[in-house]
C-alpha cells in the first residue's frame, strides 16, 4: 500500500487484507499484489438508470415443485428469493405466460384453453408472484410467453386473439392484486412483429395499461433482430420502451465479453440482457458475477436476468439443476441455496431499481478484463453508493486505492465478500469487515476468484433457515384427487404437454378427478407432442400403476411407465414403456427413448372403452415382464429389459379431453435410492457432467439431489443411475487401482457390490473399497477400487 497513505486508512486496509484473506479460509498463501489500481467514485459522473437485476420463472415448468413444498421449507426458500437483505433479494421477476405446451422442462397451463375459456386461477405463477409481491413490494414484474393454445389466431400467433390474449391476462392479473410492469410483445425466441407491437400498444393505452412498458427482442441468442426495425420504423420505436436479447455474453458461457451492435446502441433504447445463465445453481456463479457486471460495462444494458429462477423439477427433466436454488423433493422437504443465488446478492442486496450507474467509476482493474471488472451505482438519495467488484480471472492478490468525491458519502464503507473458489457455505456473502475512509481514501486489497461489494448502505444480511435432510419419495403411492379445489395442478404431477388440471368427474361419478384440458393443438414452443405428465421416483421399479379413466369423446388414453431420462432438446425423447387403449379397445404396449425410437412391442383388441365411460387400466412392471390390464383383465404381457425403472405417468392423443381418477402405484420400487456422500468428503458420487456414456469413471462432486447421483442398491446387488447404468470396476478388475465407472448393466459379477455396515462399499469379486483416488476430497476427484483400511475416505452415508 501506498506509505503517504493516513494512518488510519493504512489501519484499515491491513484490516480489510487481513479479513479477505481469511475468507479464503484453508486456501494457499495469496500471491502478492499487482500495482495499485486507482478508482475514483465520482457523484457527478453520467450513467445510464439501472432497471434491476433478476431471474425467470418460466420455458417452463422449472418452478413446478416449489409450491408442493410443505411449510416451513417452502416460505424458506421464498425468503430466499425474494426477500430483501436475506438472500437472491431478487429485483425483477419475469414469468412465463402460460399456453398448454411444453416450453423446456414442461408445460405451464393457459388462462384460456380454448375461445370463451378464462381461468384466472390456474398454475402457480400468479400464486408466485403474490408471493414476490408480498416479500419485496417494489419487485418488477414480466409476462412473456413462449406458446399459446392453438385457438389463437386459428394458429397464428401475431392475431388479435393475441391481443384480446395478452389483456385478459393483466385482468387475470389485476384480480390477483398485480400490477405488470413489463409485457414482452414476441414469441420467446421465435418470433417478433413491430406491427403487432404497435397493435398491442395501442390496446394497453386503450384499456388503460398505459404504464405497462413493452419491451421488444428476446431474441436467441444475442439476436438483436427488431434494432433495424426501431431505427427505420418511427411507430415500432414508439410503441417499444426497452429492447433485449438473451444471452448477450454467449450461451453457456463464462461471460467475459458482452458487446452489442453499434447499430443497437444507436437506438437509443434502454437495453436488456432479458435471459441469461442456463447454469448449475454452484457452477453458474462465476459467470453470472462477470456478466452482470460486463452487461452494462461493454453494453449499457441496464437489466440482467438469469435463467431459471429454481430448480424445481425432478432430476430426469431437461435443465434438472439449474437456478437460484435446488428444490426437487418437496415429500421431504430439502432444498439448497445455490452461489448463483449469492453472486446476485452481492448486487441486488445493494442497489435498487432508479438507481444511477457511474460511468467514470466503472471498469475493468487496471485496464485489463482478465484482472476483473467493478461497476459502481449512486443511490436515488444521491449520497450513498455500491461498488460491486469481481475477480474471477485474476491470478495474483490487486490493491484498489479508491477515493470518493462528487457529494457521495464520505463516510463508513461496508466490505461483503464472497470466495467462489470455495464450496463452504461459510465463504460466501461474509460481512467482511468496515472501513472509515480519511479525506475520501481507502483501500481494499482483493483476492483472485472473489466477487466484492464496497457499500454505504446497509440492511443487508445472509439468511439463516437451513434444509431438512434429502429423503425419497417411496411407495407405494396415490392420490384419488379429492384434497384440490378445481383447475388446480395434482400434487407432484408434472406437465410435460398438454394441461392437466382438476376437474368435476363425469359420468355420475362424485368428487374430483385429473382432466386433460387442452382441447387442440397449440401453437408449440418446442416440436409438439400428444399431451402427458410424469410423476414420481425414477428409481421406482417393480411396481403396478392404475388409474380409472374416462374419454370424453373418441380417442385414447396412456399410461406411463419407467420414465426416466428425457432428451434437453427434443420433446418427447423419453425413456418410458407406454400402455395406449382406445376407445374402440384397440390397444398397443409400446417402448420410446430419448433417440425418440418408438417401438411397438404388442398389440391387440379388448373390449370397446367407449366414451364417457369410467375403466381402469393397469400397467405393472415386475424385473423384464410388463404387463397391460384393462378393467382387471390382462390383456398383454411383454418381456423387456431396457429400461429397469423410472416414474409413471398419464397422457392422451391430442385435443383429447380425457379424465383420469383414484391414481395409484404399488410396490416395493425395487431397492433404496438415494446419494452416496462420502464421509470424509462430504460430497457425493457422481457421473461427471451427466454423462451416460459406458466407460465414464465417477468422480466427487458437491451433493445436488441430481439423477447423476441417484444411486438404486437393488437385490441384485447392483448400484444402479439413470435406471439403466450400473456401477461397474472397469475391465472387471480386481487389483487396487481399478477404476469405478458406469456401464449398461448385464448382471455380471464386476457390477455387484456390498454395502457394509460400517459405510464401505466393496466390490463383490474384489473385497475392494471405493475410495476416492488419493483420498481426495476435491470436486472432480476419481473413485476407484482400492484395498480396505477403515479410513472415513472410504465410507459413505446414504440419505
Amino acid at each position: 500500500m501506498p506509505a503517504t497513505l493516513p494512518r488510519s486508512v493504512r489501519r484499515a486496509v491491513a484490516t480489510v487484507a487481513a479479513v479477505v484473506l481469511a475468507v479464503a479460509g484453508s486456501a494457499v498463501a495469496a500471491a502478492p499484489a499487482q500495482a495499485a489500481t486507482a478508482i475514483t467514485i465520482n457523484g457527478g459522473s453520467g450513467g445510464r438508470t439501472f432497471d434491476g437485476v433478476g431471474a425467470v420463472s418460466g420455458g417452463g415448468g422449472n418452478s413446478r415443485l416449489l409450491i408442493d413444498y410443505p411449510e416451513p421449507q417452502r416460505g424458506q426458500i421464498l425468503d430466499y428469493l425474494f426477500k430483501p437483505g436475506y438472500g437472491a433479494a431478487l429485483q425483477i421477476l419475469k414469468v412465463e405466460m402460460g399456453g398448454d405446451t411444453n416450453s423446456t422442462s414442461g408445460a405451464e397451463p393457459s388462462h384460456a384453453h380454448f375461445r370463451g375459456d378464462l381461468d384466472c386461477n390456474r398454475g402457480y405463477e400468479w400464486w408466485l408472484m403474490e408471493q414476490a409481491k408480498a416479500r419485496n413490494p417494489g419487485i418488477k414484474l414480466v409476462g412473456l410467453p413462449w406458446g399459446a393454445p392453438g385457438w389463437i389466431g386459428n394458429g397464428t400467433f401475431f392475431s388479435n386473439d393475441l391481443t384480446d390474449y395478452y389483456l385478459s391476462w393483466l385482468g387475470c392479473a389485476k384480480q390477483h392484486g398485480l400490477t405488470i410492469d413489463y409485457l414482452t410483445s414476441v414469441q420467446n425466441e421465435k418470433q417478433w412483429s413491430a406491427d403487432w407491437t404497435v397493435t398491442l400498444r395501442n390496446a394497453l393505452n386503450a384499456n388503460g395499461y398505459n404504464a405497462v412498458k413493452i419491451i421488444s427482442g428476446d431474441s436467441w441468442p444475442g439476436d438483436w433482430g427488431p434494432a433495424s426495425a426501431i431505427s427505420t420504423n418511427t411507430a415500432y420505436r414508439n410503441a417499444t420502451d426497452v429492447l433485449s436479447a438473451h444471452y448477450t455474453c454467449g450461451y453457456l458461457s463464462a461471460q467475459t465479453s458482452c458487446s452489442v451492435p453499434a447499430n443497437v446502441t444507436n437506438t437509443g433504447k434502454t437495453l436488456w440482457s432479458s435471459e441469461n445463465g442456463s447454469q448449475d445453481y454452484n457452477d453458474g456463479a462465476k459467470p453470472l458475477a462477470r456478466g452482470i457486471n460486463r452487461v452494462y460495462l461493454d453494453g449499457k444494458m441496464t437489466a440482467y436476468l438469469n435463467w431459471d429462477l429454481i430448480a424445481a423439477v425432478t432430476p430426469n427433466i431437461p435443465w434438472p439443476t439449474v437456478g437460484l436454488i435446488l428444490a426437487n423433493q418437496p415429500w421431504s422437504g430439502y432444498y439448497s441455496v445455490g452461489k448463483d443465488a449469492w453472486a446476485l446478492a452481492h448486487t441486488t442486496q445493494f442497489t435498487a431499481p432508479g438507481w444511477k450507474y457511474l460511468d467514470s467509476s466503472s471498469g475493468y482493474l487496471g485496464g485489463n478484463r482478465n484482472n476483473g471488472s467493478y461497476v459502481s451505482l449512486k443511490s436515488t438519495n444521491n449520497t450513498d453508493y455500491s461498488t460491486i467488484i469481481e475477480t474471477m480471472d485474476a491470478t495474483s492478490a490487486q490493491t484498489l486505492n479508491l477515493n470518493v468525491t462528487g457529494g457521495l458519502s464520505t463516510g463508513a464503507v461496508h466490505v461483503w465478500a464472497t470466495n467462489l473458489n470455495s464450496n463452504n457455505a461459510g465463504d460466501h456473502f461474509v460481512h467482511s469487515t468496515d472501513i472509515t475512509p480519511s479525506g475520501g481514501a481507502y483501500s481494499l486489497t482483493v483476492q483472485p476468484g472473489y466477487l466484492y461489494t464496497v457499500t454505504t448502505t446497509t440492511g443487508q444480511g445472509k439468511g439463516t433457515a437451513t434444509s431438512p435432510p434429502q429423503g425419497s419419495l417411496n411407495l407405494p403411492y396415490s392420490d384419488d384427487f379429492e384434497s384440490y379445489a378445481k383447475g388446480k395442478e395434482a400434487k407432484y404431477l408434472m406437465d410435460m404437454e398438454g394441461a392437466f388440471e382438476t376437474a368435476a368427474c363425469g359420468a355420475g361419478r362424485a368428487g374430483t378427478c385429473v382432466r386433460q384440458a387442452a382441447t387442440q393443438k397449440t401453437i408449440p414452443w418446442k416440436k409438439f407432442v400428444d399431451p402427458y405428465a410424469l410423476l414420481g421416483n425414477i428409481a421406482w421399479s417393480n411396481y403396478t400403476l392404475s388409474t380409472d379413466v374416462l374419454l370424453e369423446k373418441a380417442g385414447y388414453v396412456e399410461l406411463l411407465g419407467r420414465a426416466g431420462s428425457q432428451d434437453t432438446g427434443n420433446q418427447g425423447a423419453l425413456n418410458a414403456y407406454y400402455l395406449r387403449v382406445s376407445d374402440t379397445g384397440a390397444w398397443s404396449i409400446r417402448r420410446n427413448n430419448t433417440s425418440q425410437q418408438n417401438t411397438t412391442l404388442r398389440t391387440g383388441t379388448t373390449s370397446a372403452l367407449g366414451t364417457n365411460s369410467w375403466h381402469k387400466l393397469s400397467l405393472g412392471f415386475s424385473g423384464s415382464t410388463i404387463t397391460a390390464s384393462v378393467d382387471g383383465t390382462v390383456i398383454g404381457t411383454v418381456t423387456d429389459s431396457t429400461f429397469p425403472a423410472g416414474q409413471v405417468g398419464i397422457g392422451t392423443g391430442v385435443g383429447e379431453t380425457a379424465q383420469f381418477d383414484n391414481l395409484s402405484v404399488a410396490g416395493s420400487g425395487g431397492g433404496s435410492t438415494s446419494v452416496l456422500r462420502n464421509t470424509a468428503a462430504g460430497r457425493c458420487l457422481d457421473v461427471p457432467n451427466v454423462s451416460q456414456t459406458n466407460g465414464t469413471q465417477v468422480t466427487l462432486w458437491d451433493c445436488n439431489g441430481g439423477t447423476n447421483q441417484q444411486w438404486t442398491l437393488n437385490s441384485a446387488k447392483q448400484l444402479q443411475v439413470y435406471g439403466s447404468k450400473c456401477l461397474d470396476a472397469d475391465g472387471a478388475g480386481t487389483t487396487a487401482g481399478t477404476r469405478a465407472i458406469i456401464w449398461d448393466c448385464t448382471g455380471g459379477a464386476n457390477q455387484q457390490w456390498n454395502a457394509g455396515s460400517d459405510g464401505t462399499i466393496t466390490g463383490v469379486p474384489s473385497g475392494l473399497c471405493l475410495t476416492p483416488s488419493g483420498n481426495g476430497t476435491a470436486n472432480s476427484t476419481p473413485v476407484t477400487l482400492q484395498t480396505c483400511n477403515g479410513s472415513s475416505a472410504q465410507k459413505w452415508t446414504r440419505s
